[in-house]
């Protein structure tokens, strides 16, 4: 029976990147499991070429745990890698490959413990969910989420393995991506004054995104556990422009919200659209057809652990932690939660510090560390 590592080893070599797909990843996991008896179902995405896995052991009925982790992974385009990124290799205790600690370290692991747990009788059912293009917007788990709600499913909680040292994390911030589409008017740059700069009404509006982000970091809500303790706004991408001497008549600009509990981002989102309208009313009065139009790209809900969060008592346990943190990075938990109706917590092997970076490695230890911790929390599903 193939171990953590092994297991590992393979999903490694499967170079599933969200824009290429990880068919090929989940066919090898729904085989694995295959072998040991472990039914499982995919989620296909409408092209084909990637999926959701759900899997099961244990008795068929509400409660029990889900162990969840998306299987895609972040380019290696340009990166400066010393070892081939999809080859598994280990060096000083430390496990090398693109997807080591975001986040197929922890994959293997509950594979293997779906594998072991088995052949164990559980009074509890343990569940398998792995989706595919979490990195590009948590898109694969949409459909998969909304397929199992309408089939009842109710576990008692649900353990996003995204790396987190295995310290045991009880919420993250959300996430609003949008673009502002502005619209100019072009004319030769000899003669800008008779156009619109379209980069320039751009500009206003970032003005605007700086702005509210210095409201917010001055005088908004704050949760003091995290990094940064308050919503961020902030302007990723701008585009605009064909050339030099030509008035641009078009520019993009893409920004996000990631926003606290205490703080709504649909309610943030519509102070900005007021603030884009107000900027296009002026430039309307000399060129009727300019403005700014903006629309949402992506979002998910943060995670908060309610008070007295029975997961959370239970993760805390099985680490062996007395206290919880918050995550700067979104996951999965928040749509689990809002599909599901139960508690969703955060916890798995690595950091992210070494998340989408070049050589990007877990250590052996928090490897090991996971395996203990997800043989604690199924021996806790074990029947009597």
């Amino acid at each position: 029976m193939a171990n953590a590592y092994d297991i590992l080893e393979r999903l490694i070599a499967f170079p599933s990147v969200s824009r290429d797909g990880n068919i090929d990843l989940i066919r090898y996991v729904s085989s694995v499991l295959a072998e040991a008896g472990v039914e499982c179902r995919l989620y296909p995405s409408p092209a084909g070429d990637r999926a959701s896995l759900f899997a099961t052991v244990g008795p068929v009925g509400p409660g029990g745990l889900v162990l969840s982790g998306h299987t895609d992974v972040v380019p290696v385009d340009g990166q400066d890698w010393t070892r081939d990124p999809f080859r598994l290799s280990e060096q000083d205790g430390r496990l090398y490959g693109r997807g080591t600690t975001d986040m197929k370290g922890f994959v293997a692991c509950a594979i293997e413990a779906m594998v072991v747990t088995r052949s164990k009788p559980l009074a509890a059912p343990l569940h398998l969910a792995l989706s595919y293009d979490e990195e590009i917007g948590c898109v694969g788990v949409r459909p998969m989420l909304a397929e199992l709600a309408k089939a009842g499913l109710r576990p008692d909680w649900v353990l996003i393995g995204e790396p987190t040292a295995m310290q045991v994390a009880s919420g993250h911030k959300g996430k609003l991506a949008a673009r502002a589409s502005c619209c100019g008017v072009a004319a030769h740059s000899a003669l800008a004054p008779t156009g619109l700069n379209a980069i320039h009404l751009a500009a206003d509006f970032l003005g605007e995104l700086r702005g509210l982000q210095a409201e917010l970091a001055e005088g908004g809500s704050r949760d003091e556990e995290y990094d940064i303790p308050y919503t961020t706004v902030h302007a990723g991408i701008i585009q605009g422009g064909t050339a030099l001497n030509i008035v641009p008549e078009h520019c993009l600009l893409d920004f996000e919200i990631r926003n606290v509990a205490a703080d709504d981002a649909a309610g943030l989102l519509d102070r900005l659209f007021d603030k884009a309208e107000a900027l296009s009313a002026v430039a309307r009065k000399r060129f009727p057809k300019a403005g700014i139009s903006i629309e949402v790209v992506n979002e998910y809900p943060g995670l908060a652990a309610d008070a007295g969060d029975g997961a959370l008592a239970r993760a805390l346990s099985a680490t062996g932690a007395n206290r919880s943190i918050k995550v700067a990075f979104g996951t999965e938990g928040g749509l689990f939660k809002q599909a599901l109706a139960v508690p969703a917590i955060v916890c798995g092997p690595g950091s992210m510090e070494q998340g989408h970076k070049a050589d990007e490695f877990v250590e052996r230890s928090q490897i090991e560390a996971c395996r203990a911790m997800l043989a604690r929390l199924c021996f806790g599903l074990a029947a009597a």
